[in-house]
């Protein structure tokens, strides 16, 4: 057997076998976390919270979001960041051995046995289901690995079932840089003492048929808001359909550029060449009723607050791109501060 077929081998003995070990929710599943994820998915659904509302419905009280089956068996927070002093696991340690060692979730379908109440226990157990032969995708070539989720309450009865699958992939190689070639006259000139490095490009956005309009009007410093030639009703992202009414007919409306942070993250780290960190993301929602994802501006990561009054800034990171920003409502900052 060669050394591919031998690899082949020991990556297929893996279908069928256990993925971890089971593991059991931290706590049980409980009306606050409950209220947190509604009121965070905008969910009104009054099953949810309300007993007499529930029970209208023939139920024996609330009930807890299908959507929130995979939430309720999360290591939390401290555990996702401290060191596991286990290291990789097996199958993983495996992959990498095949260079497959970049990551991205592809899919996840679930079946749904009964609802969850207040005071079940949940736990997990993950099966490999399949390990594809390796493909060629726009990431690199990988190999789509599919697991099996089996959610179950305290008496061991199944609750849910999970297919997921990842794409475990090669990174592709970044190719060498060739130096420039000099007039053989003109000897190489060395860099200025001191001088800075060239900064890195800012990522850019996806740009495609449906977005093309917003990304074309960001760089006159205006931003739109789609919005339904039919119904009338605003839209963000853009996108080919009204989601209200069905109509493909549109046109847009320019926003005013008021608004609040309805949420927001400080980023530390994986970083990026292009950005100054601590980088505040925040979602805006805008005077109009949609939201979008922005950069802010003139303020310390510290000071930024939910609900805070903020007004449209622009970020022109090269002369190709720019992107809305937002800054705390009030007098403009000088543009050195930037």
């Amino acid at each position: 057997m060669s050394g591919g077929e031998e690899y082949e081998a020991r990556l297929q003995a893996w279908a069928g076998r256990p993925y971890g070990e089971r593991r059991t929710g931290q706590d049980p599943v409980n009306v606050p976390m409950i209220r947190h994820w509604v009121e965070a998915m905008e969910d009104g659904n009054p099953v949810y919270l309300d007993e007499d509302a529930a029970k209208a419905t023939g139920r024996d009280g609330v009930v807890a979001p299908a959507s929130m089956m995979q939430a309720w068996t999360m290591r939390g927070y401290a555990a996702s960041v401290r060191d596991d002093p286990a290291g990789p696991d097996e199958l993983t340690e495996l992959l990498a051995e095949g260079g497959y060692t970049s990551v991205v979730a592809t899919d996840s379908e679930f079946e749904f046995h009964r609802e969850l109440v207040p005071g079940d226990r949940v736990s997990v157990e993950e099966t490999v289901e399949s390990i594809s032969p390796e493909k060629r995708t726009a990431l690199g070539a990988g190999r789509f690995v599919s697991t099996v989720k089996t959610y179950r309450d305290a008496a061991g009865e199944v609750v849910a079932t999970q297919r997921w699958r990842l794409l475990r992939f090669r990174p592709p190689e970044k190719p060498a840089e060739k130096p420039a070639e000099k007039p053989a006259e003109k000897p190489a000139e060395k860099p200025a003492e001191g001088a800075a490095e060239p900064k890195a490009l800012r990522p850019r956005p996806p740009n495609n048929l449906d977005n093309a309009f917003w990304f074309e009007a960001a760089k006159e410093h205006r931003l739109v808001i789609q919005r339904c030639a039919d119904c009338k009703s605003l839209r963000h992202p853009p996108g080919p359909c009204c989601p209200q009414c069905g109509s493909f007919e549109w046109d847009t409306v320019q926003a005013s550029g008021e608004g609040h942070v309805h949420s927001y993250v400080v980023n530390h780290h994986p970083r990026h060449p292009a950005f100054e960190y601590p980088l505040v993301v925040a979602v805006i929602e805008l005077a109009e009723g949609t939201r979008l994802i922005a950069n802010m501006t003139g303020v310390a990561p510290a000071d930024v607050e939910v609900g805070m009054p903020v007004v449209l800034d622009w970020i022109d990171p090269d002369p190709d791109l720019s992107l809305p920003a937002f800054r705390p409502a009030g007098p403009p900052r000088n543009p050195e501060e930037r």
